[in-house]
């Protein structure tokens, strides 16, 4: 696969596919994403470690920013609780095989002069409107936001700058920050960033993917309960929002490449499929069954996340 299929698969947008293909083709380039440490690592965020991976195989420098002070701005818990996690995440991310990455903890950047200065400047040109649009997709309890989450975009626009890196990588909803650092960063004396957006998963049960509603699955589940939650998931006869055909596609495909799919005689035999676009294909025309998906997935995802639960032990 050449290096541009590799950084744009599975992407929803980037902006802009012109400065993607001029950076592929400089010697060094860097990109980051960055995560608000969380008690679980799961699929959702799962998707943007697979970009990061891709973009590492295609010839980038891979930063990974664990945000500690991101998530106590944002309500996350206290300092304490989010410097644990982030040391936790930092072992899920590398269990998914973020291996030979760079590491920055947040805390150790975004404290230093050199940074705060540059978010005050920030701060004197990004309206609070501005800012509170930016946060609408990723702030907590936004309908009373706090200065803390107005200062949480600024933050982050300068994180890319400190970071010295060319590409910024995160889900759709990350795009509105995202677009204010292009447009703020250049007069702060940085580059704009190329950004590359990937899709929101829905949650097994085909609603929106929240640690309240637990219809996730954790990349520290074990095989027993990985199977269990997608035996139960939302698995409908259509293609569109289905969350196990969204496993499937962003997940096992891009790291395994193929699915097989195991059953009687009598229900069609033992089936591989190659592609996604095969398997989604064949399921729409009704030639596999909702519940052997859903068999399959399971055990595609054990296998897939057997090296984050060993890794952790």
């Amino acid at each position: 696969m050449d290096a541009y299929t590799l950084a744009t698969r599975n992407t929803v947008e980037v902006v802009t596919d012109e400065e993607l293909r001029g950076l592929l083709g400089a010697s060094r380039k860097r990109v980051y994403a960055g995560y608000e440490p969380s008690g679980e690592v799961h699929l959702g965020h799962m998707v943007t470690v697979n970009k990061l991976l891709d973009l590492k195989d295609a010839g980038f420098e891979v930063v990974v920013l664990l945000a500690d002070l991101h998530a106590f701005l944002n309500r996350k818990g206290t300092m304490d609780e989010v410097r644990e996690l982030a040391e936790y995440n930092r072992r899920c991310f590398e269990g998914l095989g973020l291996t030979d990455v760079e590491y920055v903890l947040g805390t150790e950047l975004q404290l230093e002069r050199d940074y705060i200065v540059p978010v005050l400047q920030a701060s004197q040109s990004v309206t609070l409107a501005r800012a509170r649009r930016s946060m609408d997709e990723v702030g907590r309890a936004m309908d009373a936001p706090t200065v803390s989450q107005m200062v949480y975009p600024l933050m982050q626009m300068v994180d890319i700058m400190a970071l010295g890196v060319d590409a910024a990588v995160g889900g759709i909803d990350q795009r509105k920050i995202h677009m204010l650092a292009r447009e703020h960063l250049p007069e702060l004396g940085c580059r704009a960033p190329v950004c590359l957006h990937t899709p929101i998963l829905n949650g097994l049960d085909g609603k929106k993917m929240s640690s309240s509603a637990g219809n996730y699955v954790s990349v520290a589940d074990g095989e027993e309960a990985i199977q269990k939650k997608l035996q139960k998931a939302f698995c409908p006869p259509g293609t569109e929002e289905n969350p196990v055909l969204q496993v499937l596609q962003y997940h096992v495909f891009p790291r395994q490449g193929a699915l097989e799919i195991r059953r009687p005689g009598k229900f069609g035999g033992d089936r591989t499929f190659d592609s996604y676009a095969a398997l989604e294909s064949a399921y729409a025309n009704g030639e596999v069954h909702p519940a052997d998906l859903k068999k399959a997935t399971g055990e595609a995802m054990v296998d897939l996340l057997r090296p984050v639960r060993e890794y952790l032990e």
